[in-house]
């Protein structure tokens, strides 16, 4: 696959607006979707607020911050925010029949070389993948919170996930100066298996 330049991200909640902030911060175009405006507003001002915590912090300067806000693109439109994606994240409620439903229509609306992420922490890739024509190329991309400063990003490979697709997203995730880590498809992934126990 070419180089991934154009990002779509669908959900523009809390880990949604932090993974479109984390994108645009690091020089690549940015969709942000979400099905009502208020939530896009909402998301939008999260990003502008942390961009405005960096610049304070001395971490990023104003013209950083216009720069990265410059590179994102909200709508409500999913049709016409996954016609250029090289990939889509998806950041929507933890509901698996939600995220079927949005993979269902995410495989009809994107490019056939496109590919299909989720940041899920608990629905398995596999089931996910299995909706679409494109198996291959669903993978799961799970960010910490908050995304713009936690390092860790689990990758999680369906049982179809080719070695291609992960390549590309391991690159990816390298390229936001982020560490991946591979685990298997097993609901809880990583973080939470580790988690759940000291709880």
């Amino acid at each position: 696959m070419s180089t991934i330049s154009h990002v779509t991200v669908v959900g523009s909640g809390t880990m949604g607006n932090g993974i479109a902030h984390t994108f645009a911060l690091y020089g690549f175009n940015v969709s942000l979707n979400d099905i009502k405006q208020d939530f896009i507003d909402r998301g939008l001002n999260s990003i502008k607020s942390n961009l405005d915590r960096q610049v304070k912090k001395g971490t990023l300067t104003e013209k950083q911050k216009s720069e990265t806000l410059g590179r994102i693109r909200t709508t409500t439109d999913l049709e016409e925010c996954c016609k250029q994606a090289d990939i889509v994240i998806e950041a929507v409620t933890e509901d698996e029949r939600v995220k079927k439903e949005l993979f269902r229509t995410l495989d009809k609306l994107t490019k056939p070389e496109a590919i299909l992420a989720s940041n899920t922490s608990s629905i398995p890739i596999t089931e996910l993948a299995a909706v679409t024509t494109r198996p291959e190329k669903v993978i799961g991309m799970h960010f910490m919170n908050p995304v713009p400063v936690m390092k860790l990003v689990e990758i999680i490979r369906g049982f179809a996930t080719s070695d291609e697709t992960f390549a590309a997203v391991k690159t990816l995730t390298e390229r936001l100066e982020k560490v991946p880590a591979e685990v298997n498809d097993f609901p809880g992934f990583v973080s939470n298996r580790l988690l759940l126990p000291m709880l």
